[in-house]
């Protein structure tokens, strides 16, 4: 889709509202033609919008634009620039990054895991029965634990993290769902109260192409980073830091070299999570959901405990590893007669790895590509965690892992597809899935997050 979505002419479409399928889009077909459509509720009926159609497509994509029978599962939306009907009456689409805040949560849980079981089934040979036996589990506020009140309830205010785009006239915004139309915004209902209170929607943002905040679960000084637009003075610079609070960290990123300049305050964020603290810088990855580090640091650690991998005197490596989130509670597991191997790729977060590790005499922390590290540090593995990006290890490297000869591979997944088609690599190399966890990391969106425990089968 285009800038021109205002004045491009769409063609509207009845359906029945199909299956749900991976990607936050539901099935349903027109005349024997798949369409994928979002914002609906499988069982619906509704009027679509198409959004990216031709005769030559083996697929079209459509929006929902009226529901003519709604589902019992679907509730108000919360969020107006993501509505997709209220989007499309004023005649551009809905940003992306809450396709799912028209389905009530007990719903959106429910249709991860058919997702996840869909998965599984397809990609890994995995089928599990009776159906319903995957949970996708609420955490914090949502599953009644935590402190953070009634909008994590609700499944807002859980963002720490937040990236915007900016709109032609110097205003945040954000890309309407696969377009390059930027719509401004004035608020954020999924992050945390810290980067809403910034108001950045008031700030002048002309001569920058990209805003990405982080404001620490922890409370601690949030981070504003800016990526200028080419060409853009010092000057410019100078102007927006002045209109941005005092107390908060601001500085601005080479979008070619990676560097991270500071402008004011601190180039990174700190960061807390089981029972340590974490430096992070510039654009670092952290997990997003102010719940989520403790959460999978239970969910990783609880399946090696109770399985007998890791103890004191264990030897364990901690794969595509960040800043050192998983690090450093291995690092207290295994103690001075264990040992820990740290892999990250990206420098600046492996130097990040290696301030927050620091003091642990137990932990080596090896900045290069996963594969390359394991074979020049080959160990008697106890275990392995495995933390990939969304794309996943691969089949080369999940033979690599298994020709390490590890006891077990705690696998953490932000992505069903890549965690199924890994699992599949696994399970034609003898190994199979002892454990599953799946996480309801991401609210009002089609994301989850996996914790599998990965062994050897006899």
């Amino acid at each position: 889709m285009t800038p021109d979505t205002r004045t491009h002419t769409h063609t509207d479409l009845v359906v029945d509202v199909g299956p749900v399928a991976h990607g936050g889009h539901c099935v349903a077909r027109h005349e024997g033609r798949v369409i994928f459509v979002r914002h609906g509720i499988p069982g619906e009926k509704v009027r679509v919008r198409l959004t990216d159609d031709g005769p030559a497509a083996k697929f079209w994509r459509a929006d929902v634009v009226e529901v003519l029978e709604p589902s019992p599962d679907r509730v108000p939306h919360f969020w107006d620039l993501a509505d997709s009907a209220r989007s499309w009456s004023h005649r551009h689409p809905p940003v992306g990054g809450a396709e799912l805040g028209h389905i009530s949560l007990a719903r959106q849980r429910s249709l991860k895991a058919d997702v996840l079981a869909e998965q599984l089934k397809r990609l890994a040979g995995v089928e599990f029965a009776p159906a319903g036996q995957i949970t996708v589990e609420a955490v914090g506020a949502a599953a009644g634990t935590g402190g953070a009140g009634e909008s994590a309830a609700s499944g807002l205010g859980w963002r720490t993290r937040a990236g915007f785009a900016v709109t032609p006239a110097g205003k945040l915004g954000m890309h309407a769902h696969r377009s390059d139309a930027v719509l401004p915004v004035r608020d954020m209902p999924l992050a945390v109260d810290g980067i809403n209170a910034l108001r950045l929607w008031d700030v002048d943002l002309q001569g920058i192409d990209r805003v990405e905040v982080a404001a620490p679960a922890n409370g601690s000084r949030p981070l504003v980073l800016l990526v200028p637009a080419p060409g853009t003075r010092s000057k410019r610079l100078s102007g927006i830091l002045a209109q941005l609070p005092d107390d908060v960290s601001v500085a601005s990123l080479d979008p070619v070299t990676g560097e991270v300049l500071q402008l004011r305050g601190r180039t990174y964020v700190q960061e807390s999570a089981a029972g340590h603290d974490y430096r992070v810088t510039g654009d670092g990855f952290w997990q997003i959901h102010r719940d989520a580090p403790e959460t999978l640091v239970g969910a990783v650690t609880g399946f090696l405990h109770d399985g007998g991998y890791l103890a004191p005197g264990s030897v364990v490596a901690d794969l595509y590893a960040g800043a050192g989130l998983f690090t450093a509670p291995l690092a207290d597991a295994v103690g001075e007669t264990g040992s820990v191997l740290s892999v990250e790729g990206a420098p600046g977060t492996s130097r990040d790895a290696r301030k927050n590790l620091h003091d642990a005499a137990q932990v080596e922390i090896v900045q290069g590509r996963v594969e390359r590290v394991l074979r020049q540090k080959p160990r008697n593995f106890d275990a392995l965690i495995l933390d990939p990006p969304r794309a996943g290890a691969g089949k080369a490297v999940v033979k690599q892992l298994i020709d390490a000869g590890p006891r077990a591979v705690a696998y953490v997944s932000c992505d069903p597809a890549s965690f199924a088609r890994d699992l599949g690599y696994f399970r034609q190399g003898g190994w199979g899935m002892a454990g599953l966890r799946a996480f309801d990391l991401y609210p009002h969106t089609h994301h989850m997050e996996t914790v599998a425990l990965l062994t050897p089968q006899p």
